[in-house]
């Protein structure tokens, strides 16, 4: 598949990447700076980082492959993702970006210990959960990039995933959230422009959306609706209306707490940002997912046409992107650009995954409860030992792909809705959530998703996300442990601006600058 051209032009993307590193490298003189960029970040780096944080692999294979098997119902994942972007800026972000500037936070778990005043055991659970999540969706990715790179070069998977590790784990290690943030910039850049020129492209040979539709009909009926009717009939028509709802808190709830997105928040450079922020990222992520989605019922019209074939694969349906592409575009010249399209969009999530497991192990495990009195240098060296450790695990694991790509992603958001949310929207909101309770919650949540997610992949189907049934027990451990432990002082719940408020006027000026769109309430115990 690979020529001249295209192998100029992956070695020059690979080759700005390393350079974005190298340079970021000169950038880093402390824990702060390599974890958070010393919270330097601007408008556009953290509306970017924040969008291809939750792009993932995804976004082109994963999201056009659920189109392609699932068609219309499964539409509604084109909103709940994006909304997870503005939901994680306006009701994490306010909050904990200023926050974190006051009490020096560097890391989620910072905010976790000091809320509930667990400085050890709720933050080694948090960091320990964090770290498994991190994990899960990091093979998603990994397989994401190899299915890219076994189509563009012709090589043997194994090959694919150690040529995409290393270069990641290179400019994750030397440059850290800086080399991250631009090299996601320039990713997100790439990724955005490219679906823009090509979506259509694909769209457009299968005879525009009119004709998909038809075809679509032809194959089953409820391809064309709103969601598939209960009970589910088949394999592929699992988008009913229940399990449309326990999508959308999954998707909208699930990503917008995940460890590698939410930390982004601390390291935003002014509060301002946050009052344009969530709709700029929305507004893009829904245009870029939308145009996925319907190249993915394109590829499927073309394939029931008999226009097109699939490769003969378990995971046939993450190539209909790619597929829909070559058919469409068939100039290798093309082909060079798409790839490094696709490079971009799994990149950019699998670098952030990378350094939060490496943070995460390094400053909440290693410094705050082995060493605490351990130096920075020592704390950055055993971060990235952590980056190269964890990324050499995810690239074992990734070795045999997943019959879908979307099914695995998910199944890592699961997670970290079960694990995280509670903890983190009762720290934030509820002045009678404690210690106790948010142990509990966390605890709670990650069993619950480990055997709620078992017993629908080997034991019988679920009518909805397995993950449902996990935030709803997470959410009752919560509550019932923290009525039935002591509260948490008011000094501390004043410190950490917890309250039924986003914003309160009350507060700091730098607090009270994202803008009047937020809402806007004092807290009524302070």
């Amino acid at each position: 598949m690979a020529d001249l051209i295209t192998f100029a032009l992956i070695g020059l993307y690979f080759v700005v990447l390393i350079g974005i590193g190298n340079w970021a490298s000169k950038k880093i003189h402390n824990t702060e700076d390599y974890i958070l960029a010393g919270r330097s970040l601007g408008f556009w780096v953290f509306t970017i980082l924040i969008v291809c944080s939750i792009c993932s692999g995804m976004t082109l294979l994963g999201v056009s492959g659920f189109g392609y098997t699932s068609g219309w119902p499964g539409i509604w994942e084109q909103i709940f993702v994006p909304l997870a972007a503005a939901f994680c800026i306006i009701f994490f972000g306010v909050k904990l970006n200023a926050i974190g500037k006051e009490r020096g936070y560097l890391t989620i778990q910072d905010y976790l210990a000091e809320r509930f005043e667990s400085p050890r055991a709720l933050r080694a659970l948090s960091a320990v959960s964090g770290i498994i999540v991190s994990l899960i969706y990091l093979v998603g990715q990994y397989a994401a990039i190899s299915i890219v790179l076994v189509w563009l070069f012709a090589i043997p998977h194994w090959q694919a995933l150690l040529i995409a590790g290393v270069i990641i784990t290179a400019y994750t290690v030397v440059g850290g959230l800086y080399a991250v943030s631009w090299t996601t910039l320039f990713q997100g850049g790439i990724l955005i422009l490219g679906v823009l020129l090509m979506a259509p492209f694909v769209i457009v040979s299968a005879g525009g959306l009119d004709h998909i539709d038809t075809v679509l009909a032809g194959v089953d009926p409820n391809f064309v609706q709103a969601w598939y009717p209960s009970p589910v009939y088949a394999s592929y028509a699992y988008a009913t209306p229940e399990f449309l709802v326990s999508f959308g808190v999954l998707l909208m709830v699930g990503l917008a707490c995940a460890p590698h997105v939410i930390n982004n928040v601390l390291a935003a450079k002014e509060a301002r940002y946050f009052k344009w922020a969530p709709l700029v990222a929305f507004a893009i992520y829904a245009v870029v997912m939308f145009l996925v989605k319907f190249t993915g019922f394109a590829v499927r019209s073309l394939v029931e046409e008999g226009k097109l074939v699939l490769p003969n694969a378990v995971n046939a349906q993450d190539f209909a992107f790619i597929s829909g592409v070559e058919y469409a575009m068939p100039n290798v010249a093309l082909w060079a650009f798409f790839a490094v399209i696709v490079l971009a969009a799994v990149m950019s999530t699998t670098d952030r995954l990378m350094l939060t497991v490496g943070t995460m192990f390094a400053w909440d495990i290693y410094k705050n409860i082995f060493r605490p009195s351990a130096p920075d240098n020592e704390v950055l060296l055993v971060s990235k030992i952590a980056v190269v450790a964890g990324a050499g695990g995810t690239l074992l694991l990734a070795i045999n792909p997943p019959p879908m790509l979307a099914w695995l992603i998910w199944m890592g958001i699961g997670v970290m809705l079960a694990t995280f949310a509670v903890p983190l929207l009762a720290g934030l909101y509820w002045r009678g959530a404690t210690g106790q309770g948010a142990i509990a919650s966390m605890a709670a949540g990650l069993v619950a998703a480990a055997a709620f997610g078992y017993w629908h992949q080997f034991v019988a189907k679920l009518p909805v996300h397995f993950s449902l049934y996990a935030l709803v027990l997470s959410a009752l451990a919560m509550v019932v442990v923290s009525l039935l432990s002591a509260r948490n002082s008011s000094d501390v719940l004043d410190g950490t601006r917890t309250g039924w408020f986003i914003q309160s006027s009350g507060l700091s000026p730098q607090a009270s600058t994202p803008g009047d769109s937020l809402l806007v309430e004092r807290d009524s115990h302070r």
